[in-house]
């Protein structure tokens, strides 16, 4: 369920959106509210989970994971009792990234990061299309990051 957000709330999730470790002092300033106030606010944006946790952006080329990979996933059973199984045993695969459900010809999109082609390929074979009531899978490979989110 959406909660209201005043504009304060808002400039709160925007600067830390862009800079995650800002002091409550410096958010504080930014926002033009007092300390108390901007920590009082971040705690019930934390608590109503409209801010789910901070971490650190990765420069994924330097960790050798460049290598992007869209999956298209396409199931054979589609009930619930399937959609299940899929969805926690994806959720184990460290590569996979993000796991969408589509409303569209094929049932999952997966975003599958590796350090290059072979270990894609790897990953691919021995767990993507071993993933409960796979039937067939089409891989797009990222050229470029125009823009990534977090």
């Amino acid at each position: 369920m959406p909660i209201d957000l005043d504009r304060f709330d808002i400039a709160i999730l925007d600067a830390l959106a862009a800079e995650g470790r800002l002091s409550a002092t410096e958010l504080a300033r930014r926002i033009g509210l007092s300390k108390s106030p901007t920590q009082a606010r971040m705690k019930r944006l934390e608590e109503s989970g409209v801010i789910n946790g901070y971490g650190a952006r990765l420069n994924r080329m330097r960790i050798g994971q460049a290598h992007v990979a869209f999956v298209e996933v396409r199931l054979s059973d589609t009930r619930e009792a399937a959609l299940q199984a899929f969805n926690k045993a994806v959720v184990a695969i460290p590569e996979v990234e993000e796991c969408h459900m589509i409303a569209s010809r094929f049932d999952y999109l997966l975003k599958v990061r590796t350090g290059d082609i072979q270990d894609y390929r790897r990953v691919l074979a021995e767990r993507i299309s071993a993933l409960p009531h796979v039937t067939s899978t089409s891989t797009y490979v990222a050229m470029e990051a125009v823009k990534e989110g977090f």
